[in-house]
This record gives C-alpha cells, sequence and structure tokens, in this order.
C-alpha cells in the first residue's frame, strides 16, 4: 500500500462554513482519518494550505488544528505545482475572479455557491474550466443530508407513485442585532454585498428538486424585505437592502407529468415543525417528510380519514399515523461526503455529477426568481447548452 499525498489551496476558510463544514469536518477530517483508501489500493491523504488576507487570523486557524502550511500570498500558492486543487468559500462577488485565476494557473476547482452573482458569469466560467480540462465542482451539500437521502430512497423504490406535489419550509428568526446578536452576518442583508434570500437559497432548491424529486422548469418568485433595519456586528444601524424571505413556486418535469412545488425561505419566522428546513412529497401512493436528518412516511393504506367538523376539537393525532424510514446505513457528513467524491474523481476519475455547469443552474434559477419577483410573472427555465 503505497500513500499518496494531494496538495489543497483552501481560501476563505477563515468565515463560519469554510472553516467549520470544509477544513474542520472535512479536509481534516479525511486527512485525521488516514486518508481515502483509492481502487488501487492506494491510500490518498490530504494536504491543505490555508490562504487568506489577515495573517494573524489564518496562522492562529492553521495551529489550533494543526495545519503546517499557510500564507497570505494566493498568488505564490497557485504557482506551486506540487497543490493541484484550488476551493474557495470566501465572497460570492470575488469567487469567479479567483476560480479563473486557479483554472489559468492549471488547478482542478472546487467551491462553494453560489459560483457568481451573474448567470451569464456563471456560463463563461463553467465552460473555461471545460475549455481548459480541469475538473470542476460546486458544493452540493444538502444532496448528502440523511434527511434527503432517505426521500431520495423512498422515489427511487416507487413509494410515491405519481408524486403531486412539493412542500418546503426553510429558515427561522434571525435576530436584528440591537438587544440580541445577530447569528447570521451583516452582509447576508445587504444586496450591494452580495446578499439576499433568493440569491442564497434559490441556487440550494435548484439541485436538491433537480436530484431529489424532478427537474425544475419554471418559477414564480416574491422576494420581499421584511426587517428594514438591521444593526451590524459593531453595533451600527444599517439599512437592509436585500430581500431576507422568498416564497416560491416551482414547476418541475415529473416521469408521469407535471409536478407543483412551493418552498417558503425565511429569515424572519419562528419555527414550529421538525426541522429548520422540512420537505413535504405527496403522491398517490404515499406521502413523506423529510427534515436535515429524519424522514417520515405515510403510505395510502395507512392514511386517515378526517372529516371536517369545526364545531369540535380535532380528535386525530395526525403525527402517530406516519412512520419514520429506518438509518439502515451510517450517514457521514455531507460536506466531507462530496469531498471524497470530488478528491476520487480528480485522482482516478470517479463519477461525479456537481460540476460548474450544475452551480450555473442555480444561479439561473436565483436570477430567475429575482426577474418573476420584479416582473409579478412565471419565468421559463432555457438549456443553458453546457
Amino acid at each position: 500500500m503505497t500513500t499518496q499525498r494531494i496538495g489543497i489551496i483552501m481560501h476563505g476558510v477563515t468565515g463560519r462554513m469554510g472553516m467549520n463544514q470544509h477544513l474542520i469536518r472535512s479536509v481534516l477530517a479525511i486527512r485525521n482519518q488516514g486518508g481515502i483508501r483509492l481502487k488501487s489500493g492506494d491510500v490518498l491523504v490530504p494536504d491543505p494550505i490555508i490562504v487568506g488576507r489577515d495573517a494573524a487570523k489564518i496562522e492562529d486557524l492553521a495551529r489550533k488544528h494543526g495545519v503546517t502550511r499557510w500564507t497570505t500570498d494566493l498568488d505564490a500558492a497557485l504557482a506551486n505545482p506540487d497543490d493541484t486543487i484550488f476551493f474557495d468559500a470566501a465572497s460570492t462577488q470575488m469567487r469567479p475572479g479567483l476560480l479563473r485565476r486557479a483554472i489559468d494557473a492549471g488547478k482542478h476547482v472546487y467551491s462553494e455557491k453560489p459560483v457568481s452573482e451573474g448567470l451569464a458569469e456563471a456560463v463563461e466560467i463553467a465552460r473555461h474550466a471545460k475549455a481548459r480540462g480541469v475538473k470542476n465542482g460546486i458544493v452540493h451539500d444538502k444532496l448528502d443530508l440523511p434527511g434527503l437521502l432517505k426521500l431520495r430512497r423512498l422515489r427511487d423504490a416507487g413509494f410515491f407513485g405519481r408524486m403531486l406535489s412539493v412542500k418546503g419550509e426553510f429558515g427561522y428568526w434571525v435576530f436584528e442585532g440591537d438587544w440580541m446578536p445577530a447569528q447570521r452576518p451583516s452582509w447576508n442583508y445587504r444586496a450591494e454585498d452580495g446578499g439576499g434570500m433568493i440569491s442564497d437559497m434559490l441556487c440550494h432548491w435548484r439541485y436538491v428538486l433537480d436530484n431529489v424529486v424532478a427537474p425544475v422548469k419554471s418559477v414564480s418568485c416574491l422576494g420581499f424585505t421584511h426587517i428594514p433595519q438591521r444593526v451590524d456586528e459593531a453595533g451600527r444601524r444599517y439599512e437592509a437592502t436585500a430581500d431576507d424571505a422568498a416564497y416560491a413556486t416551482f414547476l418541475l418535469d415529473g416521469p408521469d407529468g407535471d409536478i407543483v412545488a412551493h418552498i417558503n425561505s425565511s429569515w424572519c419566522t419562528r419555527v414550529r415543525r421538525d426541522d429548520l428546513v422540512t420537505f413535504q412529497v405527496d403522491g398517490t401512493y404515499g406521502s413523506a417528510v423529510a427534515g436535515l436528518h429524519k424522514c417520515f412516511s405515510q403510505h395510502r393504506v395507512n392514511t386517515p380519514k378526517p372529516v371536517w367538523n369545526p364545531d369540535m376539537p380535532q380528535p386525530l393525532d395526525f403525527y402517530s399515523d406516519w412512520e419514520e424510514v429506518p438509518d439502515n446505513t451510517v450517514f457521514d457528513n455531507g460536506f466531507k461526503v462530496q469531498w471524497e467524491q470530488f478528491l476520487r474523481h480528480v485522482v482516478e476519475d470517479g463519477p461525479w455529477s456537481y460540476t460548474l455547469a450544475e452551480g450555473a443552474k442555480g444561479v439561473q434559477l436565483a436570477e430567475a426568481g429575482y426577474r418573476s419577483s420584479k416582473e409579478r410573472r412565471w419565468i421559463d427555465l432555457e438549456d443553458l447548452g453546457l
């Protein structure tokens, strides 16, 4: 057995998502488990170098987590032929330029979503990666959540019969930042800094619906700014210029006819449901509700027969008639699973579907959502030709 090293340039991992999910729980977790066993029998071990503008911050991060390499010089990192992958989790506004620099340096690229703020730029960078022959990927982390894996398992088994509709609820109350510190960064609520619920979440809903239910054909969306002023990390009050909620209806190209999906996404709602995000799929044979980890199903033979009677309290406990879908397997961290898939794709050409072209589809849906909200009409999605 031979150990193979693979060098990964990791940019933007001092932020919450990049640090926790990508650096610590994915790349370092793979390293600490001893690497990935390849088909050849060799073991692939990632060797990250973290890159950022704040030397003190990245040096401290490296020291805390046993990362021996860090730098503030991205050009030097890209020039090192011993590091073959570039990963970015920094701001969306910077991402297309960073990806282009890495692609031009001959690096395989993997990045957080969205790949850009605009569709034309997303399509261009996907085509550029293809033309330069580098392997590329965009994070589709929610597809490997246990709840959605179980939901897709039900779909593939024919549990739903003819799928009819999807109802999704996402969000929670993000504090305004005055009497209680906000649990999300202030840039999320400034459009000029790339914030906005539509741009943030419709990219996710594109790949979730495409892969777990059926491909998205068109969208009708209303974006709204419910909280007009918030307080930033320094205690300064600012105008919230980005949408903090999105109410979207999608038409899906189902195998047995159109499927209607509606997903509410809001940072201005208080949670009374099983999880911070839930998806209910209804079909002729059965229904299922999935959260991040759990999934509950109800077959038609177990469906109760309620009767509408507003004159007396509801006698049925509607939760008791649902059965939990068992785990039946061990589910690893979804980000880590996709990192392992991408590393196998780079090293041994393992299967990989979540390319920058798929990332462009997410940007396409977000852009269509904003257009729909502005024009108050349905927007059809065109084939991007990628």
